[in-house]
């Protein structure tokens, strides 16, 4: 028998980070969809860590050559949260294959902290809450690095 595909529904495959994940052509998620199995995100649940939050300043590591590395200038940082979700690693694979780079995680790898899309000028997204940590005259590494790409591009 043929290996299943953890993140195929029906229909014909298709690639690229939108086609793939919407709940169209047989593909289907639970975000589109409430009656998919499958869900890009899974709720937090551990009561020693605050019930269903996650809260509070968690370490994440950098990889080396991308924009959230550059922005920052060190490879180990410290950013706060307040969410109760996370990346559903099923979708880790296919999403890098696809172009997106998970460029920041937990130091064991397993939690998803900042993605961004390879060849885009300045496509970075964070789990955590870049805001709690800037200040008027200091603003946090990735607000800065956003104006100066935007900046370089007129």
């Amino acid at each position: 028998a043929a290996e299943r595909d953890p993140l195929r529904v029906g229909g014909e495959g298709r690639e690229g980070l939108r086609e793939g994940f919407v709940a169209e052509g047989g593909w289907a998620i639970r975000e589109f969809d409430g009656a998919s199995p499958i869900s890009r995100c899974w709720i937090v649940w551990d009561k020693k860590k605050g019930g269903t939050l996650r809260l509070g300043a968690w370490p994440c590591t950098l990889k080396p050559g991308t924009k959230a590395y550059e922005a920052y200038g060190e490879k180990d940082i410290s950013e706060r949260h307040r969410h109760r979700y996370e990346f559903n690693n099923s979708f880790r694979a296919p999403l890098e294959k696809a172009g997106m780079v998970i460029s920041g995680t937990s130091p064991d790898g397993e939690l998803m902290e900042i993605v961004e899309i390879k060849d885009h000028p300045f496509m970075v997204g964070s789990q955590f809450h870049p805001e709690f940590k800037g200040r008027p005259h200091k603003p946090h590494p990735l607000f800065a690095a956003f104006m100066k790409a935007a900046v370089g591009r007129n």
